[in-house]
């Protein structure tokens, strides 16, 4: 909807008829939605326990892509739900991967608050070619009792775990805080990097990449139709799905309520709902005191599927000093309209070698207090036999 558009309604007062009875609704999420993150006692089940951890994961736009067969006893074999992809802004599937990985990272941390081994074994069938994923599984997890294994200190913090997308307090992240999180990723196959807070030049080439990857995926049609109809507006929307972009505010409800919000064509760049996509977004940009990436020396599926479990114990290890992170994907997507930043963000990281790969790039800062997103709970996840 254009600026016109807006305006021809609030004259007609129909928007303020609309919004007025949701001005005292709430902007939470549904109970239903969110109960996946109430923790659970342990009931002797260890599968449903470590899986009941696994899809608080981070996953691109939240589409939960996690099938398991628990057919075979002690082990779970994880699968990719082949129906939950983004080919256009994913279109090799190196991000869903890497959900695979946080995925399993989350269920060995749950393993071992249990004293079991997670044994994992990665592309147990051989790994997907590069032109995207199969039916192979990504993993074979055996879980295996063991008392020399030790908890580990980010499971803390799983319950607890955001990803931010408001806007960060000036304050750059201190450097006990950088290096807690390049802690938390030791001995995995990975370089981290972080901007210096007192280079004000690095830290705008980071915004500027950032705009510039936010302007071509909001104004790129079908890029941005991938987003619209994975986006669930208002409660009812929410709850039945509950996965995807949640929207649970008055204005965005009322306008879904009245058809002026369509999710099957794309705006307008020129529009008020692009453009003011795009102020909002550039302001969270100016004011992002930090910024985190990992490298990896390959892109072999393996590869992006342990950068998935580095990527979520850096980020339970911000959320332990009390950071937030937001993923900046859109520049590391490999579409070809977004050819430009891709390489922008491989000449600021000084990447010489074609092999290798920015797997991660956030937004490094204090965010407010949010609530969690929406989870499907752990039987939407279970295979049928």
């Amino acid at each position: 909807m254009n600026r016109r558009q807006i305006l021809r309604v609030l004259g007609g007062g129909t928007i303020v008829a609309a919004v007025a009875p949701m001005a005292a609704c709430s902007s939470d999420m549904p109970a239903e939605a969110v109960a996946a993150w109430v923790p659970a006692p342990f009931n002797g089940d260890l599968r449903r326990y470590v899986l009941s951890h696994a899809i608080l994961a981070p996953h691109s736009h939240n589409l939960q892509s996690w099938i398991v067969d628990l057919s075979e006893p002690d082990t779970i074999v994880l699968h990719l739900d082949l129906t939950r992809l983004l080919p256009q802004t994913d279109p090799f599937g190196r991000q869903m991967v890497m959900s695979q990985g946080t995925f399993v990272e989350l269920l060995d941390m749950a393993a071992r608050e249990q004293g079991h081994r997670a044994d994992v074994e990665v592309f147990p069938a051989g790994e997907f070619d590069a032109s995207g994923p199969d039916s192979r599984p990504t993993a074979r997890i055996r879980l295996v009792q063991d008392d020399t294994v030790r908890p580990d200190p980010l499971f803390a913090h799983i319950f607890n775990r955001r990803t931010n997308r408001e806007a960060y307090e000036a304050t750059p992240p201190s450097a006990t805080a950088m290096e807690r999180i390049r802690g938390a990723t030791a001995g995995l196959p990975i370089a981290t990097g972080f901007t210096d807070p007192a280079n004000s030049a690095q830290l705008q080439a980071h915004r500027q990449i950032a705009k510039d990857a936010w302007k071509i995926e909001v104004t790129t049609p079908r890029t941005l139709l991938e987003s619209y109809r994975l986006m669930r507006v208002g409660p009812t929307e929410i709850a039945e799905h509950r996965d995807g972009i949640s929207n649970n505010e008055p204005m965005l409800r009322a306008l879904s309520g009245l058809g002026l919000f369509d999710r099957s064509q794309a705006p307008d760049p020129d529009s008020y709902a692009v453009k003011s996509q795009l102020d909002d977004f550039n302001s969270k940009m100016d004011a992002t005191p930090g910024f985190y990436w990992m490298v990896t020396k390959d892109n072999t599926r393996s590869t992006q599927f342990m950068a998935g479990r580095a990527y979520v114990r850096a980020q339970l290890a911000a959320t332990a000093t009390g950071l937030s992170m937001q993923p900046l994907q859109q520049a590391l997507q490999e579409y070809p309209e977004q050819k430009g930043p891709f390489n922008a963000m491989r000449d600021l990281l000084g990447l010489r070698q074609p092999s290798h790969t920015i797997q991660m790039w956030t937004r490094l800062g204090k965010g407010p207090i949010i609530g969690p997103a929406p989870r499907r709970g752990v039987d939407a996840h279970v295979q049928r036999t």
